[in-house]
């Protein structure tokens, strides 16, 4: 102990504000421009490159005009290129500072690299080069020219798809799920009705279109009907085998400290085959999503799948692919809300769940 004193009381003396303990040197002050390792984004400023380059290639590669004059908004398309290039520059230089933008961007950055190259590639081939023939191939410009002079009606024929699909989806998920229910847990009931759903289940409910519209009183009455069969049945076949699948000792555990047949399905059942019910309710969706469209090019008078016939038989291919991209954001949108749904539905399952 007197040494450590000693050695203490030898050490030279230093202002308040700069003492340290022995053998610890001081850091060297930061600098106001320094920047961490991992500030620097390199994906990003590789992808703001990309799209500057896109919108360079757009607006002074002059289009190659085939039985008319030009493609309207090229100049539009290349300014917004560039916009783009531009923020992710900004971002990229910010790095981490750029807080959620930075965050949500980053999972992102390959896919941004490689859009403005899928983009380049387009418009070399439609309006530069002219190598696919018009009108079935349009350039990417075509699109925002769509999309500015048609979003009224673009967007009526979203809100009819999307309150069709929301009433047979809505219907078929409930009536898989009960039916399911039902199934799983009494043998009686499976004994009816499970021969049916193997003999109705994996016929495409888009064959049964002639019937559904001549049974039903209008073609809307009848797209629902499809709709929900389409929905239901995967619904129903992954309830079933959840509500099947449940650990039997649950339901001993349970019964043993009381608990009535009610509350066994309600509290043991259910709860324990949701996982295989969301399963069901995604597979559900993407065939629902399939018969809707085939039920509005065929008999419903409004809709996506509507818009793209009258497109095609005008042969405004530029419309069809616009109403393609509408189709699959709207897809992938409710693909989205339902992973919400099932998070929060789930949240006590946290890390059981895998998908």
């Amino acid at each position: 102990m007197s040494a450590v004193i000693d050695r203490v009381l030898e050490a030279p003396p230093q202002a308040p504000g700069n003492w340290r303990r022995p053998g610890i040197e001081k850091a060297a002050p930061a600098s106001v421009f320094a920047r961490p390792a991992e500030g620097f984004w390199r994906t990003g400023a590789l992808a703001s490159a990309g799209w500057v380059a896109l919108g360079l290639l757009t607006i002074y590669w002059p289009n190659k005009a085939v039985g008319f004059s030009d493609w309207a908004y090229t100049d539009e398309f290349g300014i917004a290129a560039l916009a783009i290039g531009a923020a992710l520059l900004l971002v990229a230089l910010l790095g981490t500072r750029a807080g959620r933008v930075a965050r949500a961007l980053r999972p992102a950055g390959p896919w941004l690299v490689a859009l403005p190259v899928l983009f380049a590639l387009w418009e070399i081939a439609t309006a530069k080069l002219a190598l696919l023939p018009t009108p079935f191939f349009a350039p990417p410009q075509s699109l925002i020219e769509t999309y500015i002079d048609d979003w009224r009606r673009l967007g009526e024929s979203l809100a009819h798809s999307a309150r069709l699909l929301a009433h047979g989806f809505v219907l078929g998920a409930l009536a898989g799920f009960l039916t399911g229910v039902t199934i799983g847990w009494s043998r009686i009931a499976g004994y009816w009705v499970h021969p049916v759903l193997r003999f109705v289940g994996p016929v495409p409910a888009s064959a049964l279109l002639p019937l559904a519209f001549f049974f039903f009183p209008s073609s809307y009455a009848a797209a629902v009907f499809l709709i929900a069969l389409a929905t239901g049945f995967p619904v129903a076949v992954l309830t079933w085998s959840g509500v099947a699948g449940v650990n039997r000792n649950y339901y001993d555990v349970a019964r043993t400290m009381g608990a009535s047949e009610r509350f066994l399905v309600l509290r043991v059942a259910i709860p324990a085959a949701l996982p295989q019910v969301f399963v069901g309710l995604f597979m559900g969706l993407g065939a629902a999503f399939s018969v809707l469209v085939t039920a509005e090019m065929m008999g419903v008078k409004a809709g996506l799948g509507f818009y793209l016939s009258w497109a095609q038989g005008w042969a405004s291919y530029s419309n069809m692919y616009a109403a393609l991209i509408v189709m699959a954001l709207l897809c992938s949108g409710l693909i989205t809300l339902l992973f919400k749904v099932r998070d929060r539905v789930l949240s006590w399952q946290k890390g059981t769940v895998k998908w």
